[in-house]
């Protein structure tokens, strides 16, 4: 009976000190890793949250780039991390959508390894094209008899990236042919669009954004479900006639999966609460993200309705994950 008192004990202890842990969140530096090199556009997403964060619930968080592995790397890291909320992943949503479909021995499961935080940004993609182009409209584009027979290119930022898929997705929709042209990043692909090397390019803002002010880029539709409301006269692609076609690149917060409820609910409430600041929203706006919060819960189903939305392009493109 004394045995059996002390070991209740203990474990009432064990438990009260959980708890009380979990009340003090955090009372330590907290880190967030990003997947990705330093200095990009995810990098700078990250430092808005961490420095936003930070200041809400009165502590350093601290931002740590670790590339590679087409996001692996990071992402193992994180997956492996103590479930304590101390270590974070902020990544786009290929991370979780594309590496399941594309890679055969995948060291973590999205959906069972980590535990979702919430959305912190989305960046809408546009269709788009040189100005020197006759084109108007994404029906003049495909009707091209060029475009239909395989004989004109795209670009994208690299073998089996959101682009790269996005557009492929496009393109079977569209019943054209075309050549995909990756290059290491946007901007030497929107270098070769401006001169007519590529046709067109499916990209973010970021990249986009001077050549289109400067009347040398035409945007011609926005993939995402709605709008985008940094170019409201820019269609989508469903208005354009390509239903089904819509993807966007997003941002979003996890922490290791068994991460305490209370923690994650803490971050998460703190996240929703800095995404609602305009001040915030404006960084953002900045960065060419469009800021908005969305819970775990429909992180988990826009991973998997995107997982079955992108399978189709995937193996069209010869990037499925080998099945034996």
């Amino acid at each position: 009976m004394k045995f059996f008192r002390l070991v209740t004990a203990a474990l009432v202890s064990a438990a009260a000190f959980t708890a009380h842990a979990q009340d003090n969140y955090p009372n330590k530096p907290v880190r967030i890793v990003i997947p990705y090199a330093a200095g990009g556009g995810v990098d700078a997403a990250a430092r808005l949250v961490a420095q936003s964060l930070g200041t809400a619930m009165g502590q350093s968080f601290i931002v740590e780039a670790k590339p590679g592995g087409n996001t692996v790397i990071g992402a193992e890291m994180v997956a492996r991390a103590a479930p304590d909320g101390y270590t974070l992943l902020l990544t786009g949503g290929s991370t979780m959508t594309l590496l399941p479909l594309t890679q055969a021995k995948l060291p973590f499961d999205p959906l069972n390894d980590f535990a979702p935080v919430g959305l912190v940004s989305r960046l809408p993609f546009f269709l788009t094209v040189s100005a020197t182009q006759p084109y108007k409209t994404a029906k003049e584009l495909f009707s091209d008899p060029k475009v239909k027979d395989g004989s004109l290119a795209y670009a994208s930022n690299g073998v089996g990236s959101m682009a790269h898929v996005g557009t492929e997705m496009l393109v079977q929709s569209a019943g054209a042919k075309m050549i995909h042209v990756p290059y290491n990043g946007f901007v030497p692909g929107i270098a070769d669009l401006v001169t007519g090397r590529v046709i067109m390019v499916m990209a973010d803002l970021a990249p986009l954004n001077a050549q289109i002010k400067d009347g040398k880029l035409r945007p011609l539709a926005v993939a995402s479900e709605k709008r985008s409301p940094f170019m409201p006269d820019v269609p989508t692609l469903a208005e354009a006639g390509y239903p089904g076609t819509e993807y966007e690149v997003w941002l979003a917060l996890y922490a290791p999966a068994k991460t305490p409820r209370a923690v994650l609910d803490k971050l998460s409430a703190e996240l929703n609460k800095v995404l609602s600041n305009p001040a915030a929203r404006d960084a953002f706006a900045k960065l060419g993200h469009d800021s908005e919060y969305a819970s775990p819960d429909v992180i988990r189903k826009r991973i998997q309705t995107e997982q079955k939305a992108f399978a189709p392009a995937v193996r069209a493109a010869g990037l499925a994950a080998p099945t034996n």
